[in-house]
C-alpha cells in the first residue's frame, strides 16, 4: 500500500465520484468586502459600516498554490460530509493525508473522493452516505493519495 501525495497522472477511468480536475488561477483575483462582524439573520443593519478589508477567495482557500487543484464532484457518496453532486472541492497535496481526512485517492486505477481511515488494524476509504459501503484496503493493494480536501464549494 502506497500512501503519499503524488503529482498525479492522467487516469482513463474514475469511480464516477470525480467529474473533472482543474488547476487554480491565482494570478487573477477579485477581492470582495470582508465584514468584521457577524451578519444577523433577523433585522438588517447598515453593513457598509462594518467592512474590515477586502478578501480574495484565493487568499482564503489556497494555502499552497503550487500544490492545489480543484475537482468537480460527481455522485452522492459524500453528501453526509456536506459534499454534493456538482460541488467543487479544493484539494491540497501538501496537507498530510492523516486518518479522518477527506482525500482524493486512487485505488485499483480508480479516482475517488472518500474519508481515509488508517490505523494499526485497518485502512479503508469511507463514503459519507449509507448507500455506499466502505472500501477496505488490503495490505497488498496500491493506494495513492492525490491530496486532502480542504474546502467544498457549492450553490445553496
Amino acid at each position: 500500500m502506497r500512501m503519499q501525495p503524488t503529482a498525479g497522472a492522467i487516469l482513463l477511468t474514475t469511480d464516477q465520484t470525480i467529474a473533472g480536475i482543474y488547476q487554480p488561477d491565482t494570478k487573477t483575483g477579485r477581492p470582495i468586502p470582508l465584514f468584521s462582524s457577524g451578519v444577523a439573520a433577523g433585522f438588517p443593519s447598515p453593513a457598509e459600516d462594518y467592512i474590515e478589508r477586502s478578501l480574495d477567495l484565493n487568499e482564503l482557500m489556497i494555502a499552497n498554490p503550487a500544490a492545489t487543484y480543484f475537482i468537480r464532484v460527481a455522485g452522492e457518496s459524500m453528501t453526509g460530509a456536506g459534499i454534493n453532486h456538482d460541488d467543487i472541492v479544493v484539494v491540497d497535496r501538501s496537507v498530510p493525508p492523516t486518518s479522518g481526512r477527506i482525500v482524493i485517492a486512487v485505488i485499483n486505477g480508480e479516482l475517488t473522493i472518500k474519508r481515509l481511515i488508517n490505523n494499526q488494524h485497518t485502512c479503508a476509504l469511507i463514503a459519507e452516505h449509507p448507500d455506499f459501503p466502505p472500501v477496505q484496503i488490503p495490505e497488498d493493494t496500491e493506494l495513492e493519495i492525490w491530496g486532502v480536501v480542504t474546502y467544498a464549494i457549492h450553490k445553496l
